[in-house]
């Protein structure tokens, strides 16, 4: 299926590494222009480079987003370079585990990590986004309708994005403009790795949680999680907006007694065979 996304721009937020990289690699293989805001120049100038050797753009712009600044800046250089913006996707965030013990200063420091930099992004690029009846994706994740336990910040702060992807499909209706959120659940990236490798059976900790996930056993990929978001982001969702979609294979929502188990098929409507 063709995306149309041909010279399309694309301004993407913690794009140089995990779901954000995986985003970012899907929008240029479909033909996109891709602008990624990133605080590691290391490691957005690495992306650029390489795709500038494959004659494709993806322009690194630094900026640590905690700073609404930095906010305006990257809307800012992604016009001076591309004239335009097509599609914004709010990416960046960490899980920090700021818990109810941390106290206020913590939890409002999570706050500028997870959530504020998406309003800022959306306010800053509203004028942009209006010219091009473009599109919002936002990234969240299942901790906002599960919770999880310890990081109070991170799942205010995932909770508020669905409410803002809601109101926003509202106020830019008029506009054209589409605005949708993709929720994760457990997706393997190289962070996710990391941790998994700290604990003292790493092998046994993966396989306890594709245990829970009914479909396949399997962590979800960050090429599945992309591939979502790019077509969210493409003209062949042109009229799906307001909707907050999981990639997660069944984890949140499938009964418990299913993903406890393991074995989903053993169980019927009422545990009747």
């Amino acid at each position: 299926m063709d995306l149309r996304l041909d010279d399309k721009v694309a301004l993407v937020t913690g794009g140089s590494k995990g779901i954000g990289m995986g985003i970012v690699r899907c929008l240029l293989a479909e033909g996109a222009r891709v602008a990624n805001v990133n605080r590691s120049e290391a490691e957005g100038l690495a992306l650029e480079q390489e795709y500038a050797a494959q004659g494709k753009d993806c322009l690194f712009i630094q900026g640590d987003l905690t700073d609404v600044n930095a906010c305006r800046n990257a809307v800012e250089k992604a016009l001076d370079r591309f004239g335009r913006i097509d599609i914004l996707i709010n990416n960046a965030g960490v899980n920090d585990g700021v818990g109810l013990d941390a106290g206020p200063d913590a939890f409002l420091t999570s706050l500028q990590r997870n959530l504020i930099h998406y309003y800022a992004m959306a306010h800053y690029a509203l004028e942009a986004l209006k010219t091009s009846r473009g599109c919002i994706v936002n990234i969240g994740s299942k901790v906002c309708v599960t919770g999880q336990g310890g990081t109070s910040g991170y799942a205010a702060a995932k909770g508020a994005i669905n409410g803002l992807t809601r109101e926003w499909a509202v106020d830019l209706a008029p506009w054209g403009i589409r605005v949708n959120t993709v929720l994760p659940a457990e997706t393997w990236t190289p962070l996710y790795e990391r941790c998994l490798a700290e604990m003292d059976d790493p092998e046994q900790a993966r396989a306890d949680i594709e245990r829970l996930i009914p479909l396949e056993h399997r962590f979800t990929t960050i090429e599945e999680l992309a591939d979502t978001v790019v077509f969210l982001a493409s003209d062949r969702s042109s009229h799906t907006t307001g909707q907050i979609l999981f990639v997660d294979g069944g984890y949140t929502h499938l009964d418990r007694k299913c993903t406890a188990s393991g074995a989903v098929s053993e169980f019927g409507a009422a545990g009747e065979s």
